[in-house]
């Protein structure tokens, strides 16, 4: 009986095929969702102050036009500013409601969930107008706290998303060891179950800030001329005028959001350990 022959090329079957088809499929994706942003980079570079693809010459004057505008770096300062107060707003509210809801055993805590969710199944359209009735009525449309409060809606979903998943995996015998040694509840939550949950703490927050930032459509609902965020500057500039720096502005926001998913990438792994 002859022994089979070690360097004979597997055979091509037809799950390799499907195997080939699925990532032939998502890189062709992935270069989708990526051809804006590998358009508007190069134009970004531009001279000239028109838009065209590809750049004629390649300078930064787009870059310096922007600095140079205080309408624009303003807009850019406040989006800094709503985004920051944002994060650390959804946090002070989304830890102890995300520890209350995967400790607590209360009747409707089921219901509670779902319902602290609804911001991401309501349309951002009518949760923008929801929240445009709401704060005008309040005296707080065109301020700054008005922003944050809205914003702080639309992200706290995403924030419990973040904590629950991490409390998920948190060891609660560490908790109940903690209480029979006599130590309370904030001690507790501060001491065993923060360094525990620490890594979702900081991807909540990442998430938080990005979509603060880069949000819109609620966003202009509710600034005004004295409270105008990045985005809405750059929708306006759009509607009114096109103008060559939305590309650089563009770039700088692209640059950001990379950032932000090349961090929370980096914290997986820790994440994974710390379970």
């Amino acid at each position: 009986m002859t022994e089979p022959d070690a360097h004979h090329p597997p055979v091509f079957t037809a799950r390799h095929a499907w195997r080939l088809a699925g990532a032939a499929a998502a890189w062709i994706g992935y270069l989708f969702l990526l051809l804006p942003s590998l358009i508007v980079i190069p134009i970004s570079f531009s001279g000239t102050q028109e838009l065209s693809f590809p750049p004629k010459e390649f300078s930064l004057a787009l870059f310096r036009q922007f600095l140079g505008d205080p309408a624009w770096w303003g807009s850019a300062l406040q989006s800094l500013l709503v985004a920051g107060c944002v994060t650390a707003l959804s946090l002070l509210i989304a830890l102890p409601a995300s520890y209350a809801l995967a400790r607590g055993r209360f009747r409707g805590r089921r219901v509670l969930e779902l319902v602290s969710l609804a911001p991401m199944l309501v349309p951002v359209v009518v949760l923008g107008l929801g929240m445009y009735m709401h704060l005008s009525t309040l005296r707080l449309v065109n301020t700054t706290l008005g922003v944050v409060l809205a914003h702080t809606v639309a992200t706290i979903p995403f924030m419990l998303v973040a904590l629950g998943a991490g409390l998920r995996h948190a060891d609660p015998a560490l908790e109940t060891a903690a209480m029979i040694m006599g130590a309370g509840r904030l001690r507790i939550f501060t001491e065993v179950v923060l360094p525990q949950i620490r890594p979702s703490v900081l991807v909540g927050a990442l998430f938080a800030f990005l979509i603060s930032f880069d949000e819109v459509i609620i966003a202009y609902f509710i600034t005004g001329p004295e409270s105008m965020t990045l985005p809405v500057k750059m929708y306006s500039a759009i509607r009114w005028e096109v103008s060559p720096v939305l590309a650089a502005v563009s770039t700088l926001l692209t640059l950001l959001s990379l950032v932000v998913c090349l961090a929370i990438m980096a914290l997986q792994p820790t994440h994974r350990r710390s379970d």
